[in-house]
């Protein structure tokens, strides 16, 4: 029976670096696997404060690629392979295009990074220090099987499955998809940036948890202009009502709806519309599973 254990929130930031908080990124534990979804800035430094093991995260899922959802995929790349010694699994990597040019183009043999996982195959002294952590000779370059992937699909694995849905942010220039993950005993919808639209909302019905995007204040949003290609305090909170979600966990929080003032009166504006369980995403902190 395949259950959900742990959700870790690492990045609940936007593009805007706060001392709190700074792009996106979860892990979800299910039986004995790690996934993760989204990788974005200081995502693999944010691994080891969880408590995480970089080398035991075996499957990414990307939302999108802007870069406060990608920015750190070479350093968890590179630092998956160095200190896996050769025996961590083949990483798993699934997402929109260019995922898989993406990949190629960091660590394939004329990549940005080729130069550096070269050097540390050849080297003597890097030789060294691989058999030092356990590694076998002749080391090997690294390998990760990478998959643009298309909405409207479902992908199984160990126990668990992954649907996905068209989350409606920047098109033309960049797709972007939102998932739901399901477990004998969880259901877990992780929407990337989206607007409010049906493809999620239908998705997401009768989910567990909704781990949604929330830029600000609906009001600041709609006075800015902001208010389209992303959700706001209204926006996510009337997703999560049609359904029917039972916990909504908001994340991709910018500097304005961060401030402690500004979440109480942001909850009070959710409550008009969502009467579910609530909780405004911290960094490196496990979400509670009861709702």
């Amino acid at each position: 029976m395949s259950s959900l254990k742990k959700i870790t929130v690492l990045g609940a930031g936007t593009p805007t670096p706060t001392k709190d908080r700074f792009g996106s990124s979860i892990v979800v534990k299910v039986n004995d696997e790690l996934i993760m979804f989204d990788c974005g800035p200081a995502t693999t430094h944010k691994l080891i404060k969880a408590g995480i093991s970089i080398t035991k995260v075996d499957y990414l899922f990307f939302s999108h690629h802007h870069f406060d959802h990608d920015v750190d995929y070479p350093c968890f790349l590179l630092t998956r392979w160095d200190q896996g010694a050769g025996k961590e699994k083949t990483l798993r990597v699934l997402g929109p295009n260019p995922t898989e040019e993406f990949t190629e183009n960091l660590i394939g043999e004329e990549g940005v990074f080729s130069h550096d996982w070269k050097a540390r195959v050849g080297h003597p002294v890097s030789q060294q220090i691989y058999v030092n952590r356990g590694g076998t000779l002749p080391r090997k370059p690294p390998v990760v099987n990478a998959e643009n992937i298309k909405p409207d699909s479902t992908y199984k694995f160990n126990g668990w499955d992954i649907h996905t849905a068209e989350a409606k942010h920047v098109q033309p220039y960049l797709d972007s998809l939102a998932y739901r993950m399901e477990t004998d005993d969880f259901s877990l919808v992780y929407t990337g940036d989206t607007e409010p639209c049906e493809s999620v909302e239908k998705l997401s019905q009768g989910a567990d948890m909704m781990i949604c995007m929330c830029w600000d204040e609906q009001s600041v949003m709609d006075k800015e202009k902001e208010n389209t290609g992303q959700c706001g305090t209204l926006g996510a909170a009337s997703m999560a009502a049609t359904a029917e979600v039972k916990h909504l966990v908001l994340t991709h929080m910018g500097p304005n709806i961060s401030k402690a003032e500004n979440m109480k009166k942001s909850l009070r504006e959710i409550r008009e519309v969502y009467s579910g369980k609530v909780t405004f995403a911290d960094e490196i902190t496990d979400v509670n599973l009861n709702y």
